[in-house]
C-alpha cells in the first residue's frame, strides 16, 4: 500500500495544534509591511500587525510563498514522512497565485511525485478539505480516493464572515474613503462569503448583532434538515466577540460538540481587517 502525506498553506487557517494532530505543514504566505515590519504567518500576529497598521494608517503586502520556500517545505515532509506521494491543497487560484509557486517547485523536485490540488477556496473551508484528506490518507486511500474526500467535503461546506468595519477595504483602496465613512455612520456590516473561489461581499447588514443574526439565518437555510459534522468560529483579532457570537450560535443551533476558535492568519486579514468575526462549518451528507 502506498503511503500519502498532505501538506497545505497557511491561507487554510488550521490552528496549529490541529494541524499537529495529522502531521500537517502550512506554508507560510509573506507579510510585509515596512522595513522594520515584515515576516510571514509563523512569525507575525494579528495583534502586533493591525497595532503597526492603525498607526501607519495603511495596509502590509502579502505575497505568495516563493518556490525555494516550497521546496523547503516540500523536502521536509519527504524527508520526515517518506510518503510515496505528497498531496498539497493550496488556497483557491482565483485569490493568490500560491498555486503556481507550488507547481514550480513541484516540478523542480521530479521525479518525486507531488500532486498540486486547488482548493477553490480558502480558511477553514479549505482547512475542512485539508483534514478530510489527511483523515482518507491515513486509512490507506489512494491519491485520486484522498483527493475526491476534500472535494466532497467542500460541496458539504459554507463559509461566513461579517466586517466590523469598512477602514481597512478603504485603506487597500477596494472601498473608497468616503463609502467607507459613510459605512461608518450608517454602521454598515458587510457580510463575505466564498463564491466561485473568490471571497465575496454577499450583502450588507446595518450593526453588529443584525450582521450576525443573519449570518445565523443564512446557516439555517444552508442547514436545511442535515446535521452540522463541523463548525469553526472565525475571527480577527478579536476573540472576545468571537466568543460571543459562539454563544449565539450554540443557542440557536445543534452545534457540534468541539467548536475550534479560529483567528484567520495575517496572510488573509489583511483582506478583511480587524474585528472580523464568522464561521465555516460541514453539513452531513
Amino acid at each position: 500500500m502506498k503511503k500519502i502525506s498532505v501538506i497545505t498553506d497557511t491561507d487554510s487557517s488550521l490552528p496549529r495544534e490541529i494541524a499537529a494532530q495529522y502531521g500537517l505543514l502550512q506554508v507560510p504566505i509573506s507579510i510585509h509591511l515596512d522595513e522594520n515590519f515584515s515576516g510571514n504567518d509563523h512569525t507575525i500576529s494579528n495583534e502586533a500587525l493591525f497595532r503597526k497598521v492603525d498607526a501607519l494608517g495603511k495596509l502590509p503586502t502579502t505575497a505568495a510563498p516563493n518556490p525555494a520556500v516550497f521546496v523547503e517545505y516540500l523536502k521536509q515532509v519527504f524527508e520526515e514522512q517518506k510518503p510515496d506521494t505528497l498531496v498539497y491543497f493550496a488556497i483557491s487560484s482565483a485569490m493568490s497565485g500560491t498555486i503556481q509557486s507550488a507547481q514550480i517547485a513541484a516540478e523542480e523536485l521530479k521525479p518525486l511525485d507531488i500532486r498540486v490540488i486547488d482548493s477553490r477556496t480558502l480558511s477553514m473551508a479549505q482547512g475542512y478539505m485539508v483534514l478530510a484528506a489527511a483523515e482518507a490518507a491515513g486509512k490507506g486511500a489512494g491519491v485520486e480516493a484522498v483527493v475526491s474526500a476534500a472535494e466532497e467535503v467542500r460541496g458539504r461546506t459554507v463559509l461566513y464572515g461579517a466586517l466590523s468595519t469598512l477602514k481597512y477595504l478603504s485603506m487597500s483602496g477596494r472601498v473608497s474613503h468616503v463609502a467607507a465613512g459613510l459605512a461608518g455612520m450608517l454602521a454598515i456590516k458587510p457580510i463575505l462569503s466564498v463564491r466561485d473561489g473568490k471571497l465575496d461581499m454577499l450583502e450588507k447588514v446595518r450593526t453588529r448583532s443584525k450582521s450576525w443574526q443573519r449570518m445565523l439565518e443564512l446557516l439555517r437555510a444552508d442547514v436545511g434538515g442535515r446535521a452540522i459534522e463541523k463548525m469553526a468560529v472565525l475571527h480577527v483579532n478579536d476573540a472576545p466577540a468571537a466568543r460571543q457570537f459562539e454563544s449565539l450560535l450554540k443557542a440557536e443551533l445543534d452545534c457540534p460538540a468541539e467548536m475550534p476558535l479560529v483567528e484567520i492568519n495575517p496572510g488573509l486579514s489583511v483582506h478583511t481587517g480587524a474585528g472580523l468575526v464568522g464561521v465555516c462549518a460541514v453539513f452531513g451528507k
